[in-house]
């Protein structure tokens, strides 16, 4: 990548996320969970920074910035799910294992170590914390690894304007079922511990 685009008060703060775990403890502790109705606001990285919000997209597009100060490429995972909202990662990956960072509203939906093989077991590690108010498990499909290096043209990480092409991608692209058919028919609903360690923090 060429010289970052950002400032040089927005690369102080880059430069003290040395690893994805200090990304996410910033995404969790310095970064507000962002209430506005999903489909209002799409922020760059520099409107994070700026208003100190994020949602989970906002979230993703940060740590995607972030990682690749790291000199990781800023490659977004996106969840589809049924009867909730879908869900997007910023996902990296250390010898050959992924890991992601991600802002959620739900405590079980964010950070995973480098620990996964595949996408798909990185995926299913959310299963179980995926779930909507009516304690339904709601995840079902992945996508490929998207990589924002293809959104430079329209400055993703410093725009002053919201970054809707990034999202609208998102819902274009090919998905892949993680379960079968007949699984989905016998899913059980959330244990209720599991349910309200999951909301532990959320705003409403």
């Amino acid at each position: 990548m060429a010289r970052d685009p950002f400032t040089p008060a927005e690369r102080a703060v880059f430069r003290r996320l040395r690893t994805p775990e200090k990304i996410q403890f910033f995404l969790d502790h310095d970064i507000g969970y962002n209430k506005e109705p999903n489909g209002v606001t799409c922020y760059s990285p520099r409107l994070v920074l700026r208003k100190r919000v994020a949602h989970c997209m906002e979230g993703a597009l940060f740590g995607a910035a972030a990682l690749r100060m790291l000199g990781f490429p800023p490659l977004l995972l996106d969840f589809e799910a049924v009867r909730d909202d879908d869900h997007v990662l910023a996902i990296f990956r250390v010898h050959g294992c992924w890991g992601a960072v991600a802002k959620s509203n739900y405590s079980g939906l964010r950070y995973r170590e480098p620990v996964y093989r595949t996408l798909r077991e990185l995926a299913m590690s959310y299963f179980e914390h995926y779930f909507n108010l009516g304690r339904e498990k709601t995840l079902r499909n992945y996508s490929r690894p998207v990589n924002l290096k293809r959104f430079d043209s329209i400055h993703w990480m410093t725009a002053e304007e919201d970054v809707w092409a990034i999202p609208e991608y998102l819902c274009t692209i090919a998905h892949t079922p993680l379960l079968q058919a007949r699984s989905v028919k016998r899913l059980g609903r959330v244990d209720h511990r599991l349910f309200h360690a999951g909301k532990f923090g959320r705003v409403e």
